[in-house]
């Protein structure tokens, strides 16, 4: 059965995610908290780690949670499950794409569809900041993620406006992980 669950569950993903990862992490999040495959706090770690390490967002969720519920089996389906939607997408967009290209009415659609996955990924990080910097302030709880994150913000903001040039995400990465050794501990 857990097969059967990954194999929806993340063909769901696959098949409705537009915009890119992070468009895609509102679907993530519904599908791995609906299944209980993990909770909300661990899904915010998980979309760290897959966000810092080599690979998709998408992929690297539906292999960890696929593996972790399922092992090897489990996560090579959860992979492929996440990803052929698109590769038979791209597959078909690719064999009708000179045909269409210049069409006014695909290029209108594709404008429209644009502020639609700005706003989901503009939600999502909404969200994600006021679950994890501005519930802990409100509740008293532990205020360190704020904080890192006002850090964070202002190395990356700081680093432009002294080197006149963006940071790097790597950079910032490595940064953010040094600083929550130092703050959390070793």
């Amino acid at each position: 059965m857990i097969y059967l669950d990954l194999l929806i569950g993340f063909l769901k993903v696959g098949m409705f995610s537009f915009g890119g990862a992070y468009g895609a992490i509102p679907l993530i999040r519904d599908v791995v908290l609906h299944y209980g495959w993990m909770d909300e706090d661990a899904l915010v770690d998980m979309i760290a780690i897959s966000e810092s390490t080599p690979g998709p967002i998408m992929v690297n969720l539906a292999t960890y949670v696929g593996c972790n519920k399922a092992g090897v089996l489990g996560g090579i389906l959860a992979t492929l499950a996440v990803v052929s939607p698109a590769f038979l997408f791209i597959i078909l967009l690719v064999t009708l794409i000179n045909g269409l290209a210049g069409k006014k009415r695909i290029k209108a659609a594709f404008n429209g569809i644009k502020p639609c996955i700005i706003g989901i990924i503009l939600a999502m990080g909404v969200s994600m900041v006021g679950k994890n910097c501005i519930s802990p302030i409100i509740s008293e709880k532990d205020i360190l993620p704020t904080m890192l994150t006002i850090v964070l913000a202002a190395v990356f903001f700081g680093y432009h406006a002294l080197f006149k040039k963006k940071m790097s995400p790597i950079i910032l990465i490595i940064t953010a992980a040094i600083a929550g050794l130092i703050v959390y501990g070793i």
